[in-house]
């Protein structure tokens, strides 16, 4: 990644001195389609890219450059006067010198098609041969497709042009119309460079509207539009995306009382998708995912239903106001966030929206704000690679929780009034974290300075644990609750928080009889509401989930969870429950085998459906990172053997069924596992009600070919019947799956010496390669991975160097050796680029961090 790096200083610098009035693209991507040129091998596949940008300099005859990334430049002119492409163009930047008061740029480029994912990405479906073009450019790859000024404060509209195979239809952030062979776009209103978007290809498109009669008597008629690959066609139900969006479209001007600002609203779901989903206004893209091939839980339907919404809230929360720099790209991420799950309850079917927060997404936020890396919410951005790296758990999953936190602090009211000023004051500009808080100031009467220094400018999360004590008479003479915080990152902070008490009514159900909000603030707050109170079995700190903590017990509480937690009634109280019990696993202060015990008595009482299917994850999780390795296998056998009897309990054809079937075909590890799997597969077994679609059989076939059950034989006979680009990633993955040195040395050479693996196979190739189970199998290549990543992180685009570095890390050979190889390279390398540090020493923290969980489970019980 040389010379394609962008600092903070060097945009502010360029900020500074211009102001962008439009765009003119103009591509031609005709070149997607038929043979590659016969020097392919060297030269890569290009399409033709103009592109004039009409802007000022505040200071003329000084000197700026413009960003492009591409193989050639043809020609270059700068207010009429050619330049040598030699001489001003390095590969990533254009330079110009001379400035004048008022500047016309024009740049004939041609642009490389991407495999990553990043800029223009080209997609061959294997299915009918036929190409699908998508653009994906945050933070910074919209200069991977036409010259511009990457960084998100130099707005500016936009105008594209786009010629294309006569039979395809493209799509743009504008309304788009055919005339002799060229697309032409709408004009966008003042964007940034990241949220412009191209769509081509034959997709199938289908098309709605929606309409609503706004306060001025006016009526707003936006079009829908959602599209697909032709060969997903048959799978999507566009139906339900634009039901969806029809209620966030009426929640949001409800809210917000801001029309939607961009015209049409399209969403396309497209292949090999590196990125849930992105906010290109009028062209929100999608991956493909999202389109169910198969039988799903209502869980996935939920998680869809909560990108979809995530995403139109950014058409105000990042679109129409835009953060100044990557410093601030909480002030779109954590907002839509936040606003993805308060409409998803407030507007939808899903009205547990909340308990998914609680339980999935803040477990996200939960694990970054312990890594090394962790940062504040405004964080602090240099560059562009730390920007790509700052779309973590922290930006969305923290910044949402403590916006969550911040509406119970100044009300729901004077949350939304302050949000509805910040966009009429900021419309189509770029704004910092003042800029909010100014309006939110304003309309809650609260000085949001020291919430701000406590929430968004430190980083680090706080452990909240009751203490309770009884008088002569059984009942609570005191009830405090108790903050801490890690000494890495000591900041006490303020909670607005729920405390619950719990005992066992008549029937043996667990439920809550007494409840009190606290604003805790210091190590020790009383909550003098509940004094007098009957004893409580449990006391739940953080009740409601109104604030963002990680949650313990005292001793009398983790007792009631041990003997009842599938007692709890409340299925919010539980989830926060299991989420503070894994995060006693991960602290090493809770053994792994208890958690996984914990599991396996009360996992099957578990109503929601997503928390079930997070209580899989984690139980999983729990016996490859921080079960003792002595105790690995007898535990192991104990979660497969639990997941058959709950299989063969469930209800057929129910969604709890299909969850536990892909749960046991992931713990399998014994030949009646497999004989089940196989038979299942085959049709010489069946449990009544589960339908084996074609997605089942390929996680079942993962399994098998894991455990050398099936070769490579079966895995092409499969793909043979889903000859599809999903059959093509499972049949890829599969194959890099099986326990076998010569597999393991192929898939490593196509991740590592090779970059002719597409974003999507590359990754399908990592989880294949990297299994737990293949510890021994996998041991040599961990000092091959030290050997190798800094060249691999220089060579690849960063999407590909990321995965990489993350995917291949030696996890499964964890090991105080690991550990100490790990050390040795970073010590040897503190010139390396920051964001290849930062994801080592993240990976180094996770194994560090699962070397003291097997101590602590070691410790507990001997191995069995």
């Amino acid at each position: 990644m040389p010379g394609e790096n962008l600092s903070r200083d060097e945009a502010r610098e360029r900020a500074a001195l211009l102001s962008v009035d439009g765009y003119d693209v103009s591509l031609d991507v005709r070149s997607a389609v038929g043979d590659a040129p016969s020097d392919a091998a060297a030269e890569p596949r290009t399409f033709r890219s103009v592109t004039t940008i009409r802007f000022r300099c505040n200071e003329p005859g000084a000197s700026t450059f413009a960003d492009l990334v591409a193989p050639r430049v043809t020609a270059v002119s700068l207010n009429g006067r050619d330049l040598d492409p030699s001489e001003v163009f390095d590969g990533t930047r254009i330079v110009l010198e001379d400035l004048a008061a008022e500047n016309e740029l024009v740049v004939d480029a041609q642009c490389a098609y991407s495999r990553t994912g990043e800029g223009l990405h080209r997609f061959v479906d294997p299915e009918d041969g036929e190409v699908y073009l998508y653009t994906q450019y945050e933070p910074a790859d919209s200069r991977r497709v036409f010259a511009n000024f990457e960084q998100p404060d130099l707005k500016a509209p936009f105008r594209f042009e786009v010629r294309a195979p006569e039979e395809w239809t493209v799509w743009s952030n504008g309304a788009g119309h055919r005339a002799d062979g060229v697309w032409r776009f709408a004009e966008t209103k003042p964007i940034s460079t990241y949220i412009t978007c191209v769509v081509a290809g034959p997709y199938h498109y289908v098309t709605d509207s929606y309409s609503r009669v706004l306060d001025d008597g006016t009526t707003l008629e936006i079009p829908l539009g959602a599209l697909c690959r032709k060969g997903l066609a048959p799978h999507f139900d566009a139906g339900d995306v634009f039901l969806l969006t029809k209620q966030g479209l009426d929640f949001f001007h409800d809210h917000f009382d801001y029309p939607y600002p961009f015209g049409k609203y399209d969403q396309a779901f497209v292949p090999e998708y590196n990125l849930g989903a992105m906010e290109n206004p009028g062209l929100v893209t999608f991956r493909e995912e999202y389109i169910f091939r198969g039988k799903v839980t209502r869980a996935s339907y939920e998680a869809r239903a909560n990108v979809i919404l995530h995403e139109m809230a950014h058409m105000w929360f990042g679109d129409l106001v835009t953060m100044e720099w990557w410093d601030d790209l909480w002030l779109k991420e954590s907002f839509a966030d936040f606003m993805g799950s308060f409409s998803l309850v407030g507007a939808t079917r899903f009205e547990d929206g909340w308990i998914t927060f609680a339980n999935r997404r803040k477990a996200w936020a939960y694990r970054a704000d312990q890594l090394p890396s962790t940062h504040p919410i405004t964080a602090d951005i240099r560059d562009l690679q730390d920007a790509k790296l700052n779309f973590d758990g922290i930006t969305y999953a923290k910044g949402a929780s403590v916006l969550k936190q911040l509406v119970a602090y100044v009300g729901q009211d004077a949350f939304l009034e302050g949000a509805r000023r910040y966009f009429k004051r900021h419309a189509y500009g770029n704004t910092r974290l003042g800029d909010l808080l100014s309006a939110l100031e304003e309309t809650s009467g609260r000085d949001m300075g020291a919430w701000a220094g406590a929430w968004l400018q430190t980083a680090g999360v706080n452990s909240l644990t009751p203490q309770v004590l009884l008088d002569a008479e059984g009942r609570i003479d005191e009830l405090a609750v108790l903050q801490e915080a890690a000494e890495s990152h000591p900041e006490l902070r303020p909670h607005r928080v729920a405390v619950g008490l719990y005992r066992r009514t008549g029937g043996g159900a667990l439920e809550r009889y007494a409840r009190a909000e606290v604003d805790v603030d210091g190590p020790r707050t009383l909550v003098a509401e509940l004094a007098g109170a009957d004893a409580p079995e449990l006391v739940l700190v953080n009740d409601d989930d109104l604030t963002y903590c990680k949650t313990r017990f005292d001793e009398t509480s983790l007792a009631a969870l041990r003997s009842g937690l599938g007692d709890l009634t409340d299925p919010l109280a539980r989830a926060l429950c299991w989420s503070a019990l894994w995060n006693m696993t991960r602290d090493a202060l809770l053994p792994a085998r208890e958690f996984v015990d914990l599991v396996l008595r009360f996992a099957g009482r578990e109503t929601d459906i997503g928390v079930l299917q997070m209580l899989h994850a984690w139980a999983e999780s729990a016996l490859e990172h921080y079960v003792a390795p002595g105790a690995r296998q007898a535990t192991g056998r104990r979660l497969a053997e639990g997941a058959s009897r709950e299989l063969r309990a469930a209800e057929p054809g129910g969604e709890r069924q299909l969850a536990w079937a892909r749960f046991f075909a992931r713990v399998a590890d014994a030949r009646a596992d497999f004989d089940l799997l196989s038979g299942l597969l085959d049709g010489t077994v069946t449990l009544p009600g589960l339908d084996v679609d074609q997605e089942l059989r390929w996680a079942f076939l993962d399994a098998l070919a894991a455990h050398d059950v099936v070769g490579e034989k079966e895995l092409a006979a499969e793909l043979a019947r889903d000859d599809t680009a999903s059959g093509k990633r499972h049949q890829v993955r599969c194959l890099a799956a099986r326990p076998s040195a010569a597999v393991k040395a192929q898939a490593w050479a196509q991740l590592v010496e090779s970059d002719t693996l597409s974003n999507a196979l590359a990754t399908a190739t990592i989880a294949g390669f990297a299994r737990s189970s293949q510890r021994e199998l996998l041991a040599p290549y961990a000092d091959r991975y030290f050997e190798v990543i800094e060249r691999v992180w220089a060579e690849r685009s960063i999407q590909i160097g990321m995965d990489v570095v993350s995917g291949l890390f030696p996890s499964w050979q964890d090991s105080p050796e690991t550990l100490a190889a790990t050390d040795a390279w970073l010590a040897a390398h503190e010139s390396a680029p920051p964001a290849l540090r930062r994801l080592v020493l993240e990976a180094r923290d996770d194994l560090a961090r699962s070397l003291r969980g097997q101590a602590r489970d070691a410790e507990a019980a001997p191995a069995t």
